[in-house]
């Protein structure tokens, strides 16, 4: 190995022993985004066992000494990161070559954990998140390295097994036949469970959501679907503008975060102006920095007059606006009603409404800062806001989309899903808004226009 990466032999000796020096105020991390605090509806028993299910990582001597540090992370964030195990060293895809395993196979898994957690990737890097407000590598620091440790040690014989982010260990398996490592994540039934079911067993370090490709630790970032996303600009253009090139187009969507950063390059790509809303200046400027966002605006009368602007130069580009999608939504569809101008032909939406009341969805009656605080202050009335929201968002897109001849879409994200359960006016009436049939609902899913005709 290299000497310059001597450093990640610690990785072999699993969770740091002695324990690392307990942290001070600043020890988060100010120079990274924060996962939201997650609210927490645990009993006095769910408490004490989610604090034991975080303790079984230890030898029993250091319990008693962590018992309160965990109770007082559960307390403060709703959730035992365990803060004080964050590593020292940067987390990023070194060269394969200079992780310190057996095989192949296990350097490439630790690669890809790396890369899934460096901070240039990863949404919120000290809470283990990726992407989509709550996709987990791990659920805790502890995991990391037990889950490093383990792939250090195995040969090709072995077999890691993960559920939830918990190493189960090494079991016997055929020699270049059988996985390297099984994953499960988020076992958790719908049918018999509710979004109150999942945050208190993720509270408890029970389960967690690994999203598609967090948990499963191959996410690649926005370039992941920027070619899908810009397959169905293209096949948009082709279907409902009959256009063969989307020159002047005007495409509008939100969200910057993770995956939903690949819009703003697919517009470019697909030749027309992107502008999409996120509320994260965080995620604004670092997908500006990293060149998927060419032009940021802060203010919706310079906004208004960019798109103009470039809708009459032709230009190519993309544009990420500081605020709340659903502010553009009702300015544009002022400014048809007040001028006649149709500002955007083509429209989506990518914020992370999987999780709409932690994070994934920004009210746009108040601020994000704001939001943060409310989430976990009264709940209650956060969610009040959020579907207030979305009805108000629905309401502007059906105005351009009946008057201004807007085509819109769900891009897979739960947008009418939400909409619908929020009372939102998105649904046929032919339909059912229990349906999942996505064709009951106004407006089709990205599937539908990656699939549809190319006239």
């Amino acid at each position: 190995m290299d000497n310059k990466f001597e450093f990640l032999q610690q990785l072999t000796k699993g969770i740091p022993l002695p324990l690392p020096p307990f942290p001070s105020e600043d020890f988060i991390d100010p120079n990274v985004p924060h996962a939201p605090v997650r609210k927490v509806c645990l009993s006095s028993n769910e408490r004490l066992l989610a604090v034991q299910n975080a303790l079984r990582y230890f030898p029993k001597h250091l319990h008693e000494y962590l018992q309160p540090e965990f109770e007082k992370e559960l307390e403060t964030y709703g959730h035992i990161y365990m803060y004080r195990f964050t590593p020292k060293f940067p987390l990023r895809a070194y060269p394969i070559d200079a992780f310190p395993a057996k095989i192949p196979e296990a350097r490439a898994v630790m690669l890809m954990i790396f890369n899934n957690l460096d901070p240039a990737v990863a949404q919120f890097p000290q809470e283990l998140v990726t992407y989509g407000g709550n996709g987990q590598v791990f659920s805790n620091w502890a995991q990391f390295w037990v889950v490093m440790k383990y792939l250090s040690e195995m040969d090709d014989t072995q077999t890691l097994s993960m559920y939830s982010g918990h190493p189960l260990g090494l079991f016997p398996s055929r020699a270049g036949v059988g996985p390297r490592v099984v994953i499960t994540n988020g076992i958790v039934i719908p049918n018999y469970s509710k979004q109150e079911d999942y945050d208190k067993f993720f509270a408890m370090n029970v389960t967690m959501y690994g999203q598609m490709t967090a948990g499963s630790y191959c996410y690649i970032g926005p370039q992941g679907i920027v070619h899908g996303t810009t397959i169905t600009l293209l096949n948009a253009g082709r279907k409902y503008l009959h256009a063969n090139t989307l020159k002047g187009k005007v495409f509008v969507s939100s969200g910057l975060g993770g995956m939903s950063g690949a819009q703003a390059k697919a517009a470019c790509i697909a030749g027309c102006i992107g502008v999409i809303a996120e509320v994260s200046l965080d995620a604004l400027k670092k997908r500006h920095e990293q060149g998927w966002v060419l032009e940021i605006s802060q203010d919706l009368d310079h906004l208004i007059a960019r798109i103009r602007e470039a809708k009459k130069n032709g230009e190519v580009t993309s544009i990420g606006y500081h605020g709340n999608v659903v502010a553009l939504w009702e300015r544009l569809a002022t400014e048809l009603e007040e001028t006649g101008e149709i500002l955007a032909d083509l429209g989506s939406d990518q914020t992370s409404l999987h999780n709409p009341y932690n994070g994934g969805y920004y009210p746009v009656q108040i601020s994000f800062e704001e939001s943060h605080k409310l989430m976990v202050q009264n709940p209650v009335k956060f969610k009040s806001l959020v579907q207030e929201s979305l009805r108000r968002q629905v309401r502007a897109i059906k105005q351009l989309s009946e008057k201004g001849n807007l085509k819109f879409w769900d891009y897979g994200n739960a947008f009418l899903l939400e909409a619908s359960r929020a009372g939102a006016d998105i649904v046929r009436k032919d339909g059912d808004a229990c349906s999942s049939t996505s064709l009951q609902f106004l407006y089709p899913s990205y599937v539908e226009d990656i699939m549809g005709y190319i006239y």
